[in-house]
């Protein structure tokens, strides 16, 4: 979480790298020399491990020009190509077969993959090993302490992680760039410098094809500037300070998050359960609703309007996962719905231009709405009523993710032209769609979905499963007090 009250903090550490990069966040000092002088120095190593063959000589990379230099810079900066300051700008390769092959191990040699690599460090989820036998064939994409690792395809790229120096030896696969710089002083500096906007923007202009891949010798060629190493020394200081102190704010959001979260949930299952509301005798008994509901869904049957569907099983005593009040009952979801339905098993091929007729899938449903609607697939007017036909969503429906990120949920305002793959189903209500919503964002039900889902790449809460699901019903008087309720208090939180 990065966002939040009138903090953007991903905005802001941007903003911190940008004027650190352009000398902004620190003074210049006539002790600390030219940059011009290090830049020497750096030349006059590089020759030496040239001549030791302990790195091979490269193509010369051109001179830097006037337009290519995006900023001014101080005086005792100078403007590089980063491929001048490093011994090594490779990736790595995944092991012939890869983990079908069986070469990848519970312990050995870390092979980082880009799901490893962040800009603050190594993450250790995911991570697999090879054996040492394999690491002594793979010495071209060893990663050694002081590296720095960058993520060159996919929706990772530009992730860029600083090595530690307890590092003993690991390797990397082609998605993961190392980066080793022929003065190790330089690598704290020229991570922020990686990280910052400017090479973040060299990265997404650079990058090519439909993954998104960056090469090796574009990056050798990126212009960065590079003050005296006293003064990168200061710099890194300075942006570790700021960016703790934005870590603190981060920390003390996610536990007031944490607490918010925990006050919602307790908050629904009180709803759900009838102790946020009174039960009033004018309200009538669920049963009665339950009866109606059915005979209305019959009368839509004789019209054709909806499909006859298999008589859903009786709920068995130990199904029942609380207790609720009297005048409440115990239902499965697909009794009391006209529709529930899931998207497109098999989409259609998308437009190549925008049109009114979207096909949207899980990821375009979160905190109570759609969102994203820009990352769709675009469907002509022909192609959409065809596809329509499955799902046809209609003001009320509540669309539920049961395919990936399971769950989430919104009440549709019927706006839009708008149908789904698989992974969303679109449910249409006999009983109160907001208050049935509230149950579905519920600890007992997010609880259930997730222990009853199944998959393990991708995990589905399938039509089966929704229509069987377990409701809990009060009179639909009580159903509009309890929404009422949680509207009045959600929004205190």
């Amino acid at each position: 979480m990065t966002k939040h009250l009138d903090i953007d903090t991903k905005a802001m550490r941007a903003k911190i790298l940008d004027l650190a990069i352009q000398g902004k966040l620190t003074d210049q000092r006539e002790e600390d020399g030219n940059a011009r002088d290090l830049l020497k120095e750096i030349q006059a190593e590089k020759e030496k491990l040239i001549k030791e063959k302990k790195i091979k000589k490269g193509k010369p990379l051109p001179e830097i020009t006037e337009e290519e230099k995006p900023f001014e810079i101080p005086d005792n900066w100078e403007w590089v190509r980063l491929g001048n300051l490093t011994s090594k700008v490779g990736a790595g390769n995944t092991p012939k077969g890869g983990k079908n092959s069986g070469v990848y191990r519970e312990s050995g040699v870390e092979f980082i993959r880009e799901m490893n690599v962040y800009n603050d460090g190594l993450h250790y989820d995911g991570m697999v090993y090879i054996s040492s036998e394999l690491a002594k064939t793979r010495t071209g994409s060893a990663v050694v302490a002081g590296d720095i690792l960058l993520n060159i395809t996919g929706g990772s790229i530009g992730r860029c992680a600083l090595v530690p120096d307890n590092f003993v030896l690991g390797n990397v696969n082609q998605h993961v760039l190392i980066i080793r710089n022929v003065v190790a002083s330089l690598r704290e500096y020229i991570h922020l410098v990686l990280c910052s906007p400017l090479v973040q923007r060299y990265i997404n202009n650079s990058a090519v094809g439909d993954k998104a891949g960056l090469s090796a010798s574009k990056t050798k060629g990126f212009v960065i500037p590079l003050p005296p190493l006293a003064e990168q020394k200061r710099i890194a200081d300075k942006v570790s300070k700021l960016f703790a102190q934005l870590d603190a704010i981060d920390k003390a959001y996610e536990e007031y998050r944490e607490l918010q979260q925990a006050m919602k949930a307790k908050l629904l299952e009180l709803a759900i359960q009838g102790k946020l509301t009174d039960q009033r005798d004018e309200d009538g008994d669920a049963r009665d609703l339950f009866q109606d509901i059915q005979e209305e869904k019959q009368r839509l049957i004789a019209e054709k309007k909806i499909k006859k569907e298999k008589p859903l099983p009786e709920i068995k005593a130990d199904e029942i996962p609380f207790e609720i009040p009297k005048n409440w009952m115990w239902v499965r979801l697909g009794n009391i719905c006209s529709k529930v339905v899931d998207g497109a098993h098999n989409p259609p091929k998308g437009s190549n231009h925008p049109t009114p007729y979207i096909m949207a899938s899980s990821q375009n449903i979160n905190n109570d709405r759609l969102v994203n609607l820009y990352n769709v697939r675009y469907l002509s007017k022909e192609v959409f009523e065809k596809e329509n036909l499955r799902t046809l969503a209609s003001e009320g429906d509540i669309f539920f993710t049961s395919v990936g990120s399971l769950g989430r949920s919104c009440v549709y305002d019927g706006s839009l032209n708008i149908c789904f793959q698989r992974s969303v189903s679109v449910i249409t209500a006999q009983i109160y769609n907001w208050y049935l919503k509230r149950c579905f964002d519920s600890p007992y039900y997010q609880n259930m979905m997730y222990a009853e889902a199944k998959g393990t790449a991708q995990k589905g809460f399938y039509l089966k499963q929704l229509s069987n699901s377990l409701i809990p019903l009060p009179p639909l008087a009580e159903q509009k007090r309890i929404v009422a309720k949680l509207d009045e208090l959600l929004p205190l939180l």
